[in-house]
């Protein structure tokens, strides 16, 4: 990867809807080399897809919870299976295995206490959990899906 590699994510990550022709524009190619540069990082997994970022109130999921959960198991068996249940539940939007004193971290998106309280029921039907601890987001400071690329390997003659 370099220079011009991250001025093409920093765009994509932007608006991937930008024509490749605008984006080879802003960083100095022609169309043809610019695809293929975004055509490797797709096949290296550099650009793993590109998605709608949706407006969460409009589509009525406007409440974000985090969700601190304690287990006392502690094996692979136990993961695999925690993983699976909450794979299934189409309101957690992020989910962490953590370390210090919370083992998981879930971020989940509702439209109202009502329907997390539901989403917790659920849960915990699902499997046993030690500690449930929910954070309730007042307001959205700041929300970003893009990564800093400042910290992509560049080569040492491009720096």
């Amino acid at each position: 990867m370099d220079k011009i590699d991250r001025k093409i994510l920093a765009l994509l990550q932007k608006d991937a809807t930008t024509p490749v022709a605008e984006i080879g524009r802003k960083v100095g190619l022609s169309t043809t080399p610019c695809w293929r540069r975004i055509q490797k990082m797709e096949e290296d997994g550099i650009i793993r897809g590109r998605v709608a970022i949706l407006d969460p109130v409009k589509v009525n999921a406007g409440v974000t919870v985090f969700v601190s959960i304690r287990t006392s198991e502690h094996n692979d068996a136990w993961m695999r299976k925690f993983g699976a249940v909450v794979d299934d539940f189409s309101e957690v939007v992020e989910f962490y295995r953590m370390s210090g004193e919370t083992d998981y971290l879930l971020r989940v998106v509702v439209p109202d206490i009502g329907a997390y309280d539901a989403f917790y029921k659920k849960l915990i039907s699902r499997i046993a959990l030690s500690d449930v601890s929910s954070s309730f987001a007042m307001g959205q400071i700041k929300y970003t899906t893009a990564l800093p690329l400042e910290y992509a390997l560049v080569p040492d003659d491009d720096k």
